[in-house]
């Protein structure tokens, strides 16, 4: 750790919540330089979907390789990539009745974003977008100007320009049409806010702190879009891919958005970010939108393999399973430590335990860690304990990590009754 201590930029910030080196990594398991080993319910952010070392890809890889496959090619043809769009078309959109065309950006979602909003703009001749509350879609600059949290804006920045913000989805409570007021803002031509070319959103708010909109509000969201001739864009960088249980989060809505964003687990754990476009929208002349790193053609391989998971629907029912398993085991935590009034949100397999109490979800990551357990916490304060397990974790794995999570929490409860007796003794 010294070298990184040492070297490495402040900007580092996973090193600190998991301070230990790790050598090795097999599905839902990582080892660390001592050999101790940590079930992981991060999965890289949302990004090993599938798990460390999917040992298909793994296969894959080595024979694409060994066979002196080509790993970089700009944006030129290669048998990865006429392999990848093929499968993709084969088994993820057509299955859907989606028709877009497939645009490869930079490497990550962030870059994903960026193009989305630049094209949308583009296509409309308008450049104000809308944004929710607590949304996170990147730090670049057009990324970072429709992210919430104000911990990655400076105003320095710059970023806010041409960028109006709404209440998402229950962000008012459950009494207010969030809705109803988008809509006003709208067609009143006073209200200030510009008619946007786009509109763009998380089906669910996961660094937000696992805020999840109703299927109702997505479709609500989607007839004003078509109304006001307005771009829709779906962020599904992180719940998507499966992660909610079906391939896009979207999907249980019934809607189709102009837009999609994928990235994260579309590479398997490799760099790999698209932009999913309906065809009348791809507007671009050729090279307008360029970028050394357009598709990754390893990841292009670890993706064809991945797809066999969606040639059924043995993992949507799995991961219904598992949701199931996962909320009734946070219900029960809410229960046997009704004093940190915890409340579960969550859906398909990204969950969040909220802690309203400051600092508590902080110190049970910390706690876990040390039992063996890597989990991550999110929201505008970080009160939110994030469950994120690969979509492969076996039944046994799962149950462990939720028994150390359980543990975890519970050394916060003893800690604080010990205090509570030495001050009154």
């Amino acid at each position: 750790m010294r070298s990184i201590e040492n070297y490495e930029s402040n900007v580092r910030s996973y090193v600190r919540s998991f301070p230990t080196v790790f050598q090795k990594a097999q599905g839902t398991i990582l080892t660390d330089e001592q050999g101790k080993e940590f079930i992981d319910f991060f999965a890289g952010a949302g990004t090993l979907n599938y798990g460390h070392n999917n040992p298909a890809v793994s296969k894959a890889l080595i024979k694409y390789l060994q066979e002196d496959g080509v790993v970089h090619g700009l944006d030129m043809a290669t048998t990865a990539k006429k392999n990848f769009i093929q499968r993709f078309y084969d088994v993820i959109l057509s299955p859907r009745n989606l028709e877009y065309k497939i645009q490869f950006t930079g490497p990550t979602g962030t870059n994903s974003v960026e193009t989305a909003l630049k094209l949308a703009r583009m296509v409309k001749q308008r450049s104000n977008v809308i944004a929710f509350t607590n949304g996170f879609h990147g730090l670049t600059m057009g990324a970072l100007a429709v992210t919430g949290n104000d911990f990655y804006r400076d105003e320095s920045y710059g970023v806010r320009v041409n960028v109006d913000r709404m209440p998402f989805d229950g962000y008012l409570g459950n009494e207010v049409d969030t809705l109803k007021m988008l809509r006003k803002f709208l067609s009143d031509s006073s209200s200030g806010v510009d008619l946007p070319a786009a509109i763009i959103t998380e089906t669910i708010q996961a660094e937000g702190g696992i805020r999840v909109a109703s299927k109702e509000w997505l479709q609500g969201l989607s007839e004003i879009c078509r109304e006001f001739d307005i771009l829709l864009i779906i962020d599904d960088i992180q719940v998507g891919n499966g992660r909610t249980g079906t391939f896009f989060s979207f999907e249980e809505a019934g809607i189709v958005p102009d837009m999609v964003c994928l990235s994260k687990s579309i590479g398997g754990g490799l760099p790999l970010a698209l932009l999913l476009i309906r065809p009348e929208l791809d507007q671009w002349k050729p090279g307008e939108h360029t970028g050394t790193f357009r598709g990754n053609n390893l990841a292009f391989i670890a993706a064809e393999v991945l797809f066999s998971y969606w040639e059924n629907d043995d993992l949507s029912m799995a991961v219904a399973q598992k949701s199931e398993f996962i909320r009734q085991a946070l219900v029960e935590m809410t229960k046997k430590y009704p004093d940190l009034k915890m409340e579960v949100r969550g859906k398909g397999m990204i969950f969040g335990l909220e802690c309203p109490q400051k600092g508590v979800a902080s110190l049970v990551s910390s706690n876990a860690f040390h039992l063996g357990l890597i989990i991550e916490t999110c929201g505008s304060e970080g009160e939110v304990i994030k469950l994120l397990p690969p979509l492969i974790i076996q039944q046994e794995e799962l149950a462990a990590g939720l028994k150390l999570l359980d543990e975890a929490i519970g050394q916060i409860v003893l800690q604080r009754e010990d205090v509570l007796v030495g001050k009154l003794s």
